[in-house]
């Protein structure tokens, strides 16, 4: 460039100045050079679409088009004849642009529809391009109703804007619309090359790929970026350049994370996050990359979604190469965590150490911990089809005997009998609420062992052992005390085992009697797993309680006031004294 030729930025220079320049919208140039070369044009249309993504551009090559005189024979401006210059350098009478951003009253309305009514004087159309037009008031765009309607035959509106939502229905359905589609990284690539070519800049395609995942669909802003990162790197942009410059994670640091997932490597995944923060990335970045990069993964394992990945082709190749290294479900697992992790980053006191965990859980799904370090966990464990289960303790408290309740447990130890009093201080074990009804197998003086892959098994596939021990009715009555002594807090529980009658109808059929319905409910309510306890502490798995409402017609009925008050002083004569000496009457 010499020095009396002023710089242009690209976003300038490369503008498109036909609709066969225009990157990434094959289509709808297609479909407006056919409307051209046919003479069917709307008196209206509506732009939408991202930014940077051509509307105001194809705006303006659209009014150059139409107004060339001398057009060529692909429907293109031949951008030599009069009108095409003019317009090239902004003084053409036939077009005229509003911003409607920082122009949204009505008077700035009315002076366009003013000029409406001026033909143009030179070529066939007058053409107004009003650009952001959902800033438009809402007396603006109802002055603008009429003259959208039936404009004159010279006249051609050309509204452009990014939140088609926020446009009135009445001037959509004056509208012909078009949609812009984001640009693809392929395209905004190839463009590039075109760009850093023309410049005379060295530039490394993978360097392009990632100032075109930066832009974002946008292609000004990726011819910006392109500026930014050629101005830094002078005259050579190279890959680790452009990363820095940027400040953007290398996409390696997030394939090297996956390979220690898949092989569940903790120390690896926890050194590659150090290095990470070495660099200076924030945590909350890299978690949102690396939920990224796995959802990437994971629409990269149909070929029916690859269309998905907005990556260049190189990466694509990548992802579709490790995607294999995992099975499908560790990737809902591995974007369910990373979502807790971003939600509970803000609040967390120590965010490096929440990361960590994170790394490591993603770490462990593959290879988990074995009992009873897992009890922690609160997600399933998951692993690759050719690695064997690993065995998992439990023990059973059955609520009937068709559908038994696990409970992973540590090594059981020898039990100390308490009394009431020391029991009241410990707490009852809550048990996991599992759908499943596993199937164990007993081995002497050891506890009941299954498998994961066992547990959708149906237990009556093998002999399933059921404790029956005799016991007394102050046995019984013990551990009824027991209970309630463990559960001080469940009140209505404790008020209707309070007041209940007990009745022993078989070895293991009692019956228990209240006075009220409610009181009905929380006895049977399985929350509370009373009988869960009182079959496992007498250690009868047959165990069952009967609830049933006293029927008592004789019941007390609750009586109006006034009666109230002669029962009370028929029963309490001094309470009768009393209300006779200060003179009261019932009413």
């Amino acid at each position: 460039m010499s020095e009396n030729t002023p710089y242009i930025v690209s976003a300038r220079k490369y503008r498109p100045a036909t609709f066969a320049s225009v990157v990434g919208q094959k289509n709808l140039t297609a479909t407006l050079k056919n409307s051209i070369s046919s003479g069917r044009l709307a008196q209206a249309y509506l732009f939408c679409g991202p930014r940077g993504v051509g509307k105001t551009s194809c705006a303006r090559i659209f009014a150059r088009t139409i107004n060339c005189l001398n057009p060529t024979p692909e429907g293109e401006a031949c951008g030599e004849c009069d009108s095409c210059v003019a317009i090239s350098k902004g003084n053409s009478f036939n077009l005229i642009e509003l911003d409607a951003a920082s122009n949204n009253r009505v008077e700035d309305i009315r002076e366009v529809i003013d000029q409406v009514n001026i033909p143009p004087q030179q070529g066939k159309y007058k053409v107004f391009i009003i650009d952001e037009v959902h800033m438009l008031s809402s007396a603006a765009f109802n002055a603008f109703l009429k003259t959208l309607e039936e404009p004159p035959k010279y006249a051609i509106f050309i509204l452009a804007t990014t939140e088609k939502h926020k446009v009135i229905p009445t001037i959509l359905s004056r509208c012909q619309i078009y949609d812009f589609k984001r640009i693809t990284v392929d395209d905004m690539v190839d463009h590039l090359k075109y760009v850093a070519a023309d410049r005379g800049v060295e530039a490394d395609p993978r360097a392009l790929a990632v100032i075109a995942r930066k832009a974002d669909g946008a292609m000004r802003d990726a011819l910006s970026i392109f500026d930014q990162v050629a101005a830094s790197c002078g005259g050579h942009i190279s890959y680790e350049g452009t990363l820095n410059n940027l400040n953007v994670l290398d996409s390696d640091f997030y394939f090297q994370l996956t390979d220690s997932f898949a092989k569940g490597d903790i120390p690896d995944a926890l050194l590659i996050y150090k290095n990470i923060r070495d660099k200076g990335f924030d945590s909350l970045f890299f978690i949102n990359g690396l939920a990224s990069h796995i959802r990437d993964l994971m629409v990269a394992a149909d070929p029916r979604t690859i269309p998905l990945l907005e990556v260049d082709s190189e990466t694509s190749g990548r992802f579709r190469e490790q995607v294999s290294k995992l099975p499908l479900q560790w990737y809902y697992a591995a974007m369910k965590i990373l979502n807790n992790a971003d939600y509970n980053y803000r609040t967390a006191s120590n965010k490096q150490l929440l990361v960590e965990v994170t790394l490591i859980r993603l770490c462990q799904l593959l290879k988990p911990a074995t009992p009873p370090f897992d009890l922690a966990e609160d997600l399933p464990s998951l692993r690759p089809v050719n690695q064997s289960p690993k065995p998992v303790s439990y023990s059973y408290r059955a609520e009937t005997k068709e559908n038994r309740v696990p409970e992973i447990v540590a090594e059981k130890e020898p039990e100390l009998k308490k009394t009431p009093e020391e029991s009241h201080q410990d707490k009852i074990r809550p048990i996991p609420d599992y759908q499943e009804k596993p199937k164990p197998r007993k081995t002497a003086n050891r506890l009941h062992s299954m498998r994961l892959s066992e547990m959708d098994q149906d237990p009556s596939d093998s002999h399933n052992e059921v404790q029956d021990a005799d016991f007394t009715d102050s046995q019984f009555e013990e551990a009824w005390n027991i209970f309630m002594a463990q559960n001080p807090d469940k009140h209505i529980l404790l008020s209707a085992m309070r007041s209940s009658t007990k009745t022993r109808k078989s070895k293991s059929l009692y019956s228990i009697t209240v006075e009220l319905p409610q009181l009905k409910g929380a006895l049977e309510n399985p929350e509370f797993k009373l009988t869960q306890f009182l079959r496992t502490h007498l250690k009868n798995d047959n165990l069952q309680l009967e609830v049933t409402v006293q029927a008592n017609e004789n019941r007390a009925k609750r009586l109006p006031p006034q009666e109230f008050l002669k029962k009370i002083m028929t029963l309490n004569p001094e309470m009768a004294n009393f209300l006779k000496s200060i003179d009261a009457e019932i009413n």
